[in-house]
């Protein structure tokens, strides 16, 4: 199933990039987070980008929002999200698909409380021009 998802989505990403080639945005990573663009094109002012995101053990992405849906499969490791309200909203381990919705009101965190590097695949849907995330201040969990 995992496979199967990764390879529809690049496959997606790859025909609208033979079709229709675009810039996308992009945002500092927090400490420690790697991110590299497997594929990325613009269709009809939406941003498609395709990335694979790394979070070493201890680290988390920083508070943010999207300005489009995300969707997204752990590749490796396990995802410990959390929203504004400083509640787990959801842990994804390897093989499990994420979706995160758009808009300021869906703040949130992912974190990687184990002791292996998280890896996730990430297909970014958003408005032409847009960054990959916004900052957000912490909403005043005890973690970062």
């Amino acid at each position: 199933m995992r496979t199967a998802l990764r390879t529809a989505v690049a496959g997606v990403v790859t025909a609208a990039a033979l079709a229709l080639c675009g810039p996308a945005g992009a945002t500092p990573a927090g400490p420690g987070v790697t991110a590299r663009i497997l594929a990325q094109t613009t269709v009809d002012g939406t941003d498609y980008t395709l990335r694979e995101i790394t979070v070493p053990p201890g680290q988390g992405t920083g508070w943010h929002y999207h300005d489009g849906p995300l969707y997204g499969v752990v590749e490796q490791g396990t995802l410990s999200h959390f929203d504004a309200t400083c509640g787990s909203d959801g842990v994804y381990r390897t093989g499990a698909t994420i979706r995160e919705p758009s808009g300021s009101d869906h703040v949130h965190i992912g974190r990687n409380l184990g002791d292996t590097p998280l890896v996730l695949d990430v297909l970014y849907v958003l408005p032409h021009g847009s960054p990959f995330s916004r900052d957000a201040p912490n909403p005043g969990c005890a973690f970062q």
